[in-house]
């Protein structure tokens, strides 16, 4: 027996060390195909933004893929800057985020792997984190879209919480420095603003009725039907700023559900005037049935399409379409 027992000891040695190597030789291999070039996405040439007369409307009938880009200079949209989510595919006239669970050596899945593993779920789902810019600058401005959730992809993170949403952005400036207003998981409308890091609700509405369970599997935003979204901006010529937020009825027409005046200066922190650049644009926020992620506490992200986008300039007629 005692002649046996260093001869064990060392098998279990030899096999763990064998294991070590294997899931080192893995982790390697894994690093080496985030950098072939097979692997990186055909990108055509950046395009400088077009100059663009209000209203301007968006119909997503130029088939193609926009791939993520590091700044908007370098999008390949001359109209658009995917600023976070892989790609946005554009067919039959509607815009979708990455649909289901990226492939296994999908380019943009490496990517997050590596950059964002908690929120994406080790990169199968860059669209969690889905962030579309125009390119075009607006002010006072009326921004309307319709959406339609296609389908709840439950994925763990711990940054999950009833506030996730589906969400209009305004006046943004950077990633840090932005207006919010849209629908949250909980069935709550709500206009909110995001100042230098930190986020400020500034107005919130009971809109689908329902109780929102943290770590739940249900989420109170409808599902498989398209959603209209319209939000205002304004500053007004005291310099305070009005934001409005409606839902457009079965009908057509349009609902306000909420709506904030506020002064330059409040206890929330400085609202967001006007800026030598300011941008309209799309963000889906880890809805509990609608983007981002969720903690193990099973949450979960959405797989979204976008049917047209269209920009007013509060002082403009006559509308121009493209894309």
């Amino acid at each position: 027996m005692y002649l046996v027992l260093p001869y064990a000891c060392d098998m279990r040695r030899f096999e763990f060390l064998r294991l070590l190597a294997l899931g080192s030789l893995a982790a390697l291999f894994l690093a080496l195909l985030s950098f072939l070039p097979w692997n990186v996405p055909n990108r055509p040439s950046q395009e400088a933004a077009v100059l663009v007369a209000s209203p301007f409307i968006y119909t997503f009938n130029a088939p193609g893929v926009l791939n993520e880009a590091p700044s908007m200079e370098q999008s390949t949209s001359p109209y658009w800057w995917l600023n976070s989510g892989g790609q946005f595919h554009i067919s039959n006239g509607v815009g979708a985020t990455m649909q289901g669970d990226a492939g296994l050596f999908n380019y943009w899945r490496l990517q997050y792997a590596k950059t964002n593993p908690v929120d994406t779920d080790d990169g199968a789902y860059p669209q969690n984190l889905f962030r579309l810019v125009s390119r075009s600058t607006w002010e006072n401005v009326r921004v309307e879209a319709q959406f339609k959730i296609l389908k709840d992809n439950w994925s763990a993170s711990p940054n999950r919480n009833a506030s996730n949403g589906l969400l209009l952005m305004s006046r943004y400036m950077d990633g840090d420095t932005v207006y919010y207003a849209g629908l949250r998981v909980d069935g709550n409308a709500v206009i909110k603003k995001k100042y230098r890091g930190t986020y400020y609700t500034l107005a919130l509405k009971k809109e689908f009725a329902g109780t929102y369970v943290e770590g739940g599997r249900t989420s109170m935003l409808p599902h498989q039907t398209w959603v209209g979204l319209r939000s205002e901006t304004i500053t007004n010529a005291d310099e305070s700023v009005t934001i409005r937020l409606f839902m457009q009825r079965q009908d057509g027409t349009w609902k306000k559900n909420c709506s904030k005046f506020g002064t330059a200066e409040d206890t929330a922190g400085r609202l967001l005037l006007a800026a030598p650049a300011i941008w309209g644009s799309v963000r889906t926020l880890w809805t509990c049935s609608s983007t981002r992620s969720a903690s193990r506490t099973f949450e979960a992200t959405l797989a979204l399409g976008v049917r047209f986008f269209h920009f007013f300039r509060f002082v403009d007629t006559a509308p121009q379409f493209r894309g």
